[in-house]
């Protein structure tokens, strides 16, 4: 199968980064070698975000025991658990002044806990050395083992948030091993850990008006606080194409609507990624 061969619409454009904290963070992360998937997965609200003090980590190293038709890292078995990974990230906080830190990992099916241990030992470490920072965590649905899920509850990151990346006709294909109702039932234990949840959406992949907005209201079913949307892009010709490049007005209309079921916080638009005004959800 074969890319869209239009080319990118004039909104799916951005300006290059600038501004004095954004050079400071640049130089910092240069400096010291620090790691940040803004950087690494070419994120287009990477100088916006920096500018506003937040910035986004990936754990538990960069290769994935899943392989989503949507995601560019790469796929395989991964390397042994690195304990001194969380002292580097809170490290890397520290260093960057990190106001508001959001950390995500692969997925580690591979592992009896899922990762959970690291994850516990990553916000522990970045609260030692950053009391000031507030914390989300983006976290991965732990293949349904609930104990390692509330592993992380027990630590209560400001914010957790679970992608449910696309609808319900759609998952099994873009998301391969992951579940829809699995990750409705994740988003609501959590809730009902008293978490505050947030959960992101791609559109683009083909999937209808209709559908897009039962997912909002399964979403909603299960008192997601903060809702992200934004364009799928194919990050190379092996990955899910590009149904469509979906237009700013339908993003506005889908906020709107959001917010009319009851999110807190909708981010919608074409460049909305999951971290996306991370910093402004902290409620």
């Amino acid at each position: 199968m074969e890319t869209v061969k239009t080319k990118k619409p004039n909104w799916l454009k951005v300006k290059l980064p600038t501004g004095e904290e954004y050079k400071k963070v640049r130089g910092l992360v240069t400096e010291h070698k620090l790691h940040t998937i803004c950087e690494s997965g070419n994120c287009p609200n990477m100088g916006e975000c920096w500018t506003a003090g937040t910035a986004t980590f990936m754990i538990l190293g960069n290769i994935c025991t899943r392989s989503c038709g949507f995601c560019a890292v790469n796929t395989g078995k991964p390397d042994e658990v690195d304990l001194f990974e969380p002292a580097r990230v809170a490290n890397s906080v520290k260093l960057m002044d990190v106001k508001h830190a959001v950390i995500t990992s692969v997925d580690r099916d591979d592992l009896s806990d899922g990762g959970a241990d690291t994850w516990v030992r990553t916000v522990k470490s970045i609260r030692r050395k950053s009391p000031g920072t507030t914390l989300e965590t983006l976290i991965p649905d732990f293949g349904g083992k609930w104990n390692n899920l509330q592993k992380l509850i027990d630590v209560a990151p400001e914010i957790v948030s679970h992608n449910i990346e696309t609808v319900r006709r759609l998952t099994k294909a873009i998301r391969v091993q992951a579940k829809y109702d699995r990750s409705l039932e994740l988003l609501l234990r959590l809730k009902q850990g008293g978490m505050k949840t947030k959960s992101g959406l791609m559109l683009g992949l083909g999937e209808t008006e209709e559908e897009v907005l039962e997912t909002m209201e399964d979403l909603r079913s299960v008192k997601v606080d903060i809702l992200t949307i934004g364009q799928y892009l194919q990050p190379t010709p092996k990955h899910a194409i590009i149904s469509e490049f979906v237009t700013p007005e339908t993003f506005a209309k889908y906020e709107s609507i959001g917010l009319e079921m009851g999110f807190r916080f909708v981010e919608s638009g074409p460049l909305v990624r999951s971290s996306y005004h991370a910093e402004k959800h902290l409620f």
